[in-house]
Parts: C-alpha cells; structure tokens; sequence
C-alpha cells in the first residue's frame, strides 16, 4: 500500500479524534498566547490543542502530533479497519483528510507575528493585551528565520516604540525581544540600526532604570546589539558605554545578575578587539579605575562572578595597550589570585562543586601566568 496513503488514512483517524475532542479549546490554551485586543473576526481558526503551536514541515509532523493525541486502543483499531479498504476508497478518505484539516488549520508564524505586530500599533491595545503580544513575539523570533521576518512585517519598528512606554515591565518585555530577535544575527543588528541610533541610546538609558528587571533585559539587548558588530560597538563606546559598565562593575549594591552581564559583555567586547587587532582600541580599555574594578570582582561572594571576571581580565591582559603595571600596582592583581587561590582551595572541601571550582582554579591559574609574562615584557 503507497505510504502517502497509509500516513494520511493513519492522520484522518487521528485528527477527526481530536477535532472531535478538542472542539471547546479556545484560543488561550496554547503555548502561544494570542492576543485578545483583535477583534475575533480577524483571527484565524482556532486551534485545537494546547500544543499544536504553529504549523508542520511535512505530513509526517502531522502524524506524529495527531497519533500523539489519539487513544492508542481506538487508532489501531481504525487503522486495521483502513487497511481493508480499496484504492478508490482510499481516495475518498483522502479528500475528506484534507476538508478535515482546512477545518482545523493552524495560522502560519508569519500570520500570528503580524497578529501580534497590530496589537501592539493599535493605540487602544489594553496593557495586558500588549503584554501578551510581546510575550508572542518573543516565542515566535527564536527560529532565525522568523527574527528575519519581524524587521520585514514592521515588527522591529513596533517593538522598539515600547521602549518608550510608560510601564516598564512592557519597557522591559520589548527589550527581550530586540535582544533575542538580534542575538548572533548581524541582519537584525542592521535592521534595528537602521530605525536609528535613538533604539541602541534608548536601551542603555534603560539599563540604569531603577526597576531590576529592565535594566537587566536592556543590558541583554545592548550585548546582542553589539556583539560582533563594529558599527553598533563604535555608536556604544560613542555613546560612553565603556563607562556605563564602569559604573555597573564598581556598584556592588547593584542586581548581581546586572553585574554579571557586564562582566561578560566587557570580555566580549575585549575579545572582539583581540581578533581585530588592526582596528585601534577604545581608550576606555585602559582606564585604571575601569581594570581594578574588574580586579575586585575576584572578591565577590557569588562564584560564577568570579569565574567571568578572569575570563574579562585574561582578555584584558592580552590587549596591547593595558599595562601590566597597572595590574599589578594599582589594580593588586596579584594580590587578589593569590587571595582567590586560597579562596577555591575551601570550596573545592565541596563534592557538589568541586569539578566546576576546579575549572575555576585552571582558568585562575593561566590568568596567573598570562599577567606574569606581561609583566616580564614590559
């Protein structure tokens, strides 16, 4: 018997089971949430089960969530009953597979985003219908294909306007988005480059809000911005971002978490300039008060902070124009592995983490060794 025709026999079994089961589902019960502020004759069919989020590749998909949803004892049966039935019957069926499934056709991620992208261009979209649209946007962008596509359905316009909104929870969810929707992907960089230069200087405003969880998520969106990106890095350090961390990685009152990503965007951005040594090094990299308080990280109660801060301050070490003096005298790097050497030797007392201190002691240990030969040469 041709496969196609045993796979679409084995779906209609399936997927008439589960339209007749899940008729009363409504459209929130689903991973995606849909947004309630268009009107219901605008939305498409809806769907017909809290996990059927947003269309199949191949037939075979199909299959396999249908069969999924469908009472073993009753699919085997029917099945048995289809291998019995003859080509021209079997046409039949498929004609009436295919009516059953217009009927329960899931909208395209496409349509669901420009679903999303209306909600949030619509001036009377309620709070927490633009909250739910947000939240849609930042689902439906994690397939690159799709983080392309937003810029092109005027997504990126719309989500970089709710940077500028009262609330900052909402301030905060359009951030996430740009920061995901942008993250190793240099064509949604330029797109959102391109809005202006007013999206990047709107977000690092954001990440000195009083309210944690903004400053946090625009502090992730500026590291996705700029990573590997010349042209955003140089409007960064334009709009003194070298700084910005400065004063993030010197506030210990600051969300640790904030600290974190700074610390990690600086080594980032160290990096970066390690692999583009033709390009000239932001002045900012050798600012004394900047290396030492990366230096006092190594003191920090919280392990992983520490661990970043090496891997900043290795990159650091490597670059041409910091100076080992400065290391040494002003910053007491010495001082300070030595301190954070004793300092691993008691957590590694520790089974649960002695491996990950371990790794730690190594990463300590060439930083050792990378800060004495700077020493040597210079």
């Amino acid at each position: 018997m041709d496969r196609t025709l045993c796979l679409c026999v084995l779906l209609f079994t399936a997927a008439v089971a589960v339209a007749t089961d899940g008729a009363d589902h409504n459209l929130t019960s689903g991973r995606l949430l849909w947004s309630t502020a268009t009107e219901e004759s605008d939305l498409p069919p809806p769907m017909v089960d809290s996990d059927f989020d947003g269309g199949f590749p191949s037939l075979d998909g199909m299959l396999q969530w249908a069969i999924s949803h469908s009472d073993p004892g009753k699919l085997k049966e029917s099945a048995e009953a289809q291998q019995r039935l003859s080509a021209s019957e079997l046409q039949k069926r498929q004609i009436e597979i295919k009516e059953t499934l217009e009927k329960i056709k899931m909208p395209s991620d496409a349509e669901l985003m420009k679903i999303a992208i209306r909600d949030l261009n619509n001036e009377s979209t309620s709070l927490k219908d633009r909250h739910r649209a947000l939240q849609e946007l930042l689902e439906l962008v994690e397939p690159i294909d799709n983080a392309n596509d937003l810029g092109k359905l005027g997504g990126l316009l719309a989500v970089s306007k709710e940077l500028n909104h009262s609330d900052p929870g909402i301030r905060a969810f359009a951030a996430w988005v740009l920061g995901k929707s942008s993250q190793n992907n240099p064509i949604v960089q330029q797109q959102i480059m391109e809005l202006g230069v007013g999206v990047l200087s709107g977000l690092m405003k954001m990440v000195k809000s009083n309210s944690i969880e903004e400053a946090n998520k625009a502090l992730y969106a500026v590291s996705a911005l700029i990573r590997n990106n010349l042209a955003c890095q140089e409007l960064f350090y334009a709009e003194a971002g070298g700084w910005m961390l400065q004063d993030i990685l010197s506030n210990a009152d600051l969300d640790i978490r904030l600290r974190r990503k700074a610390v990690l965007l600086l080594a980032d951005l160290a990096d970066y300039q390690l692999e583009n040594e033709d390009r000239d090094e932001p002045p900012f990299f050798n600012d004394k008060d900047l290396l030492k308080s990366v230096v006092d990280l190594t003191a920090s109660t919280d392990l992983y902070l520490q661990e970043k801060a090496l891997v900043a301050i290795k990159s650091l070490l490597q670059l041409r124009t910091t100076k080992a003096r400065v290391f040494k005298d002003f910053c007491a790097l010495g001082d300070a592995l030595n301190r954070m050497r004793q300092l691993l030797r008691d957590l590694m007392v520790d089974e649960y983490q002695r491996d990950y201190v371990m790794d730690v002691e190594s990463l300590r240990v060439e930083v050792e060794h990378i800060f004495h030969v700077k020493l040597i040469k210079q």
